[in-house]
C-alpha cells in the first residue's frame, strides 16, 4: 500500500504501545513517529544497539526518492543524533544496499562511512548479508547480497560470541601433536561466525511476510542482539518498519524501542509484538538450515 493509498483509506495514527511500570526499565516503546522528532525526546548514552535498515532511496512505496546529496545529508542528521543516544559501550548497525541511478550502482555504506568516521566511530565489520532470491537484473549481474556496518564508539564495547556461534566444520578435530595432543583442537560450542551472514529474504513464502516491501528477517537482528547486549539493554530502530527489530529484543529480554512514520506499518509492528506476547508469533528459528532442494525434505 503506498502513502497516497494510506491517505485515501484515511488511516489512523497509531498510539504508541504503553509503557510498562512494572520494571525500572520498560518492555518496550514503538510510536508512529518522524525519527528525528522520536529521538530528539530520548537520553543521551540510552542505547546499547542501534540497528536498522534505512530507505536506500530506491523511490519504493514507504519513501521519497530525492538527490543522493539530499539523501546523504538526512542520513547525516539522522546517524549524529543516533550518537548522542549509543551507549560508550554500544554498538550501531546500519544495514544498507545499493543506490541505483540509471543503471549504475552506488554502494550506500562506501558513500555514508565519511559521515561515520567525521562522527568519531570506529569500523569492526562490514558483515555480508547474501541471500538467494530476489530480483532478476537484465544489464548487469542479480544482486543477492547487503551489508551490514557495524560501528562502535571506542574499543571497549559489549561483545558477546557464546550466544552466536555456529556449529563447527570438523567438531571432532583433534590436536595430533604438543602439550594438548589428543585433545579438541576447536570450542565445543561451535565457531565464531564469519562475516558473511546467509539469511534468507522475507519473500511471500517466508512465515515472517507482512505488506512492508523490503523486512527485515528476525534471526538477522537476533544475532547482533545477543552479540552486542545484556539482558536489560535497550535496543533502538529508528526507521522500525514493521517491528522486527523490537521483536528480536524482546525475544531475549531486552528493551526494544522503535518508531516509523507510515502508520500501516507500526499498526503491524504493533500486532506482531502482541502476537509475540501471547506466544502466537511465527518466526523463522535461528539456525534453521537454507532449504536446499536438492536434499530430501529441503535440508529441514
Amino acid at each position: 500500500m503506498d502513502a497516497e493509498m494510506i491517505a485515501d483509506e484515511m488511516v489512523e495514527v497509531p498510539s504508541p504501545i504503553p509503557i510498562s511500570k512494572k520494571a525500572e526499565k520498560p518492555d518496550m516503546m514503538v510510536e508512529c513517529s518522524d525519527n528525528l522528532a522520536f529521538m530528539v525526546n530520548l537520553p543521551a548514552d540510552f542505547c546499547k544497539l542501534i540497528v536498522t535498515s534505512p530507505p536506500y532511496n530506491l523511490g519504493k512505496e514507504y519513501e521519497a526518492r530525492t538527490g543522493l546529496d539530499d539523501y546523504l545529508q538526512l542520513q547525516e542528521q539522522v546517524i549524529a543524533e543516533c550518537v548522542r543516544l549509543l551507549h560508550p559501550q554500544g554498538s550501531l548497525c546500519w544495514q544498507v544496499g545499493n543506490y541505483v541511478q540509471n543503471g549504475e550502482i552506488i554502494p550506500l555504506d562506501a558513500a555514508l562511512y565519511p559521515i561515520f568516521r567525521q562522527l568519531g566511530l570506529k569500523l569492526r565489520n562490514r558483515i555480508i548479508w547474501y541471500f538467494g532470491h530476489g530480483l532478476h537484473c537484465s544489464r548487469r549481474l542479480s544482486g543477492r547480497y547487503e551489508t551490514i556496518n557495524w560501528w562502535t564508539l571506542g574499543d571497549d564495547y559489549t561483545w558477546n560470541l557464546d550466544p552466536i556461534r555456529v556449529p563447527s566444520k570438523y567438531p571432532t578435530k583433534r590436536y595430533f601433536k604438543g602439550p594438548n595432543k589428543g585433545q579438541l583442537s576447536g570450542n565445543p560450542k561451535g565457531k565464531n561466525p564469519s562475516d558473511v551472514w546467509q539469511f534468507p529474504n522475507v519473500k511471500s513464502n517466508h512465515p515472517e511476510k507482512t505488506s512492508h516491501p523490503c523486512q527485515f528477517p528476525v534471526e538477522l537482528v537476533e544475532r547482533l542482539v545477543l552479540s552486542m547486549t545484556n539482558e536489560g539493554d535497550v535496543v533502538f530502530d529508528p526507521y522500525m518498519g514493521v517491528g522486527s527489530s523490537v521483536i528480536a529484543a524482546l525475544k531475549h529480554s531486552r528493551v526494544g524501542y522503535g518508531c516509523d512514520n507510515v502508520p500501516e506499518y507500526v499498526t503491524i509492528a504493533q500486532q506482531r509484538i502482541a502476537a509475540l506476547k501471547r506466544g502466537e508469533l511465527r518466526t523463522r528459528p535461528m539456525g534453521k538450515p537454507i532449504y536446499n532442494p536438492a536434499l530430501p525434505n529441503g535440508g529441514h
